[in-house]
């Protein structure tokens, strides 16, 4: 039996499996099924009115996922898909509650990665009757709140047996999550950024003609979520965090920032190299680890460096704080709510 035959059959008896996708690592189960969806919950830790989002095989499944699907939603599937682009619809019947949060709405995407594809391909053949089936829920597969994971390692390290099996496809090569559009409030509605990614406004307005609701919602805590706001993944204030504490640092400080944690047990990650760190970005034992300097280089590398940081058992993680350029949004988006929830237990 290969991979994706034990993979399907895992899923198909309510396990969980973890698939590599072109944004991180999914914990997927069968999406039309409560008790499977129920232990994704548990083995994460999250809380339960937490939506997660459906990844299918292909478009012409949207609709057994969701209704009054407007057409700009068939554009951005046409442009993007598959790719990093999470949309936010009216869920249709029979979408279980567990998937949702309990809302009116359901979060839909097509991966981009072969192996992604491959499983979903294969578990909707395997697949029989009416309603909504052939999807899989795939939150990151770590625990709530932490660090996402972008290689099969850090699905090992923070899951271990609490998933049945994990599907090895390397490094992920976008490395941070998905764009997330709201199109929930009806063709009528203009499209609203509820989570910066790899597909910017920019891109959607060059595809589309429609620009997208400024500005992105920066949280939709339960406190000031509204029935118009869906909640949405990764939209909590403190998020993809590392358990050492973390601060970020903007550019002309880091020097000052560098001087001020010597002789301490610190560790700083920079866009440039600093001259303490003759190494580069292969030291990573010195007390800099070295990132790109573009976004896409920084949105892939990003949480390998962080879990590599949070590794090391520091007392401090100094992040260099990012450019505000548009290019720049989702990384600042993900440091920022790193820092906030980084030290936490």
């Amino acid at each position: 039996m290969s991979d994706i035959d034990t993979a399907v059959a895992l899923l198909r008896a309510g396990q969980l499996v973890a698939i590599p996708t072109e944004t991180v690592y999914g914990l997927a189960a069968d999406a039309a099924n409560p008790v499977a969806v129920s232990r994704i919950f548990r083995a994460k830790g999250r809380p339960a009115d937490h939506p997660l989002i459906v990844h299918l095989p292909g478009a012409d499944w949207l609709e057994r996922w969701a209704i009054n699907i407007p057409p700009l939603a068939w554009e951005l599937a046409e442009a993007f898909w598959p790719g990093p682009l999470t949309l936010i619809l009216q869920r249709a019947p029979g979408v279980p509650d567990a998937v949702t949060g309990g809302q009116d709405t359901v979060g839909i995407r097509i991966p981009a990665h072969p192996l992604a594809l491959e499983v979903l391909r294969a578990f909707a053949a395997s697949e029989h009757g009416v309603g909504p089936r052939g999807g899989l829920a795939a939150p990151s597969a770590n625990r709530f709140g932490r660090l996402s994971p972008t290689t099969a390692e850090h699905v090992r390290t923070d899951l271990g047996d609490a998933v049945s099996l994990i599907l090895d496809g390397g490094p992920c090569p976008v490395g941070i999550e998905s764009t997330i559009i709201d199109l929930s409030r009806g063709s009528e509605a203009p499209p609203r950024l509820l989570r910066p990614g790899r597909v910017t406004p920019a891109m959607i307005a060059s595809a589309t003609g429609i620009d997208v609701e400024p500005p992105f919602l920066p949280s939709s805590t339960h406190a000031n979520a509204t029935a118009s706001t869906p909640r949405v993944s990764g939209s909590l204030d403190a998020h993809y965090a590392p358990r050492t504490p973390m601060r970020l640092v903007a550019r002309e400080n880091l020097d000052a920032a560098l001087t001020e944690a010597q002789g301490t047990h610190s560790r700083v990650l920079a866009l440039r190299r600093l001259p303490c760190d003759a190494k580069g970005s292969d030291a990573t034992s010195a007390s800099t680890f070295w990132l790109p300097a573009d976004a896409e280089g920084v949105a892939r590398a990003l949480y390998d460096a962080l879990h590599q940081l949070d590794a090391q058992n520091a007392e401090l993680i100094l992040a260099e704080a990012v450019p505000e350029s548009a290019e720049w949004v989702a990384i600042a988006d993900r440091l920022r709510r790193a820092a906030c929830g980084a030290g936490r237990s």
